[in-house]
């Protein structure tokens, strides 16, 4: 009976239109009090405590910190400078400038959103001046944005590391094939409806200087994920290196920041943060319980008794998944699934890192499927458009993610190359 009314509470709070985090919390003090046995709600405080007491946790609000800082100063206008050097020659160079750029910041912030608006507010009013149509300009830099979570470091893949065990130093190695992939799918779409643009020659002046003041954008990377890859340095300690090089950059060498901005950046970093952390916390202890209660072996179980082809399951799951991240948003997903399909992936005999690339691509669909999608809602008041039309917008772009999804999904070498 009291199994019974857990959805009948969850229903409730959706009803009531409550965030997920207080539906969760709920939820899980529900189990804990009346379905798990031998438990009761106090289990649920200290396993917010355990969830969050972990020291990789800390690599998240300091990613985004530097995220958000380089996108309040100069790096992203030379790290653009230097696409744009690169690609003027091509049809549709300034939108694969784009698209290079949102790419190369994603090597820097692991955040999506924070990625689409640090080059989009720069990159839409030059789009539209330089005659791209507004469906294009915000399609590319919706789904651009994406790359984020794909190419590390990902914010995601911090997540699906803690909640499932998987090394984040091979989910930040594996990202790498998807990411490309969905880059040069996207360069290509623009090149193919730019092919008629106007070009200009190749400056290679222009590219010296454009590097030259750009050097400091363009080591970045390098040095955070290199350290990464050498095993010199954890991925907190990573985070916590960005921070220093982002505050000494932009404060020391560029001055586009000031001390009295870094209040406003800290603010931006925490309303970032506001659901993230306290969903994490929460869905800590339902997978603790779930685990103790043995529902993961059991779903397992069941899967195999009903589904005996590892494709049909794989494609049952991408459309969980695609459901999910449509209707929530994908860091929530990530805590409150990850920890049940893992196992899934596992029985199924598909590799650790490459099922959990497959969950994160997939959810990258997320970020720009109504009616949820997250870039969509944030594009619409950063580039003051409708809602309506953003959706439209992205769709063709929506398709080529989905056609990155298959081919990730399909070819298991893409995402394993720079791991095994």
């Amino acid at each position: 009976m009291m199994a019974l009314a857990l959805p009948a509470v969850i229903l409730g709070l959706l009803v009531l239109r409550q965030n997920v985090i207080l539906t969760v919390a709920a939820a899980v003090a529900f189990v804990h009090a009346f379905l798990a046995r031998g438990s009761s709600v106090e289990y649920l405080v200290q396993d917010l405590w355990f969830t969050v007491d972990r020291e990789v946790l800390l690599s998240i609000p300091m990613f985004m910190f530097a995220g958000v800082l380089m996108s309040r100063g100069s790096i992203v206008g030379r790290l653009v400078r230097v696409m744009v050097a690169l690609t003027s020659w091509i049809p549709g160079g300034l939108g694969v400038a784009t698209v290079l750029a949102m790419a190369a910041f994603s090597a820097i912030s692991g955040s999506s959103v924070v990625t689409m608006l640090a080059i989009g507010t720069l990159m839409y009013p030059a789009l539209l001046a330089n005659g791209y149509g507004k469906n294009y300009s915000l399609g590319v830099l919706c789904a651009g944005g994406t790359l984020g979570i794909i190419i590390p470091p990902s914010i995601l893949m911090v997540l699906y590391g803690i909640t499932t065990n998987v090394s984040i130093t091979d989910l930040f190695k594996a990202g790498w094939g998807p990411g490309l992939l969905l880059t040069g799918a996207l360069c290509l779409y623009t090149v193919v409806i730019g092919w008629r643009r106007e070009t200009t020659p190749f400056d290679w002046r222009e590219l010296l200087t454009a590097t030259r003041t750009g050097v400091t954008a363009i080591l970045m990377p390098v040095i955070l994920l290199g350290g990464i890859y050498t095993g010199r340095f954890t991925v907190t300690e990573s985070a916590a290196l960005s921070v220093v090089y982002a505050l000494l950059v932009e404060l020391a060498i560029h001055r586009e920041v000031r001390l009295g901005d870094i209040r406003d950046i800290a603010v931006e970093t925490v309303k970032l943060l506001g659901n993230m952390l306290p969903l994490l916390a929460v869905a800590g202890s339902l997978n603790v319980i779930l685990d103790y209660e043995g529902v993961p072996k059991a779903l397992v179980d069941m899967a195999q008794t009903v589904v005996h082809d590892r494709w049909a399951m794989i494609l049952a799951i991408n459309v969980l998944l695609l459901i999910a991240g449509a209707m929530m948003d994908e860091g929530s997903a990530i805590v409150i699934f990850a920890p049940l399909i893992a196992p899934l992936g596992a029985a199924y005999g598909f590799d650790p890192v490459h099922f959990a690339i497959i969950v994160i691509v997939n959810l990258q669909v997320g970020y720009v499927a109504p009616p949820v999608a997250i870039n969509l809602i944030v594009a619409t008041a950063a580039f003051k458009e409708s809602f309506g039309l953003i959706c439209r917008s992205v769709m063709p772009f929506v398709a080529i993610m989905l056609a990155v999804l298959a081919v990730t999904v399909l070819v298991p070498g893409l995402s394993l190359v720079f791991v095994k």
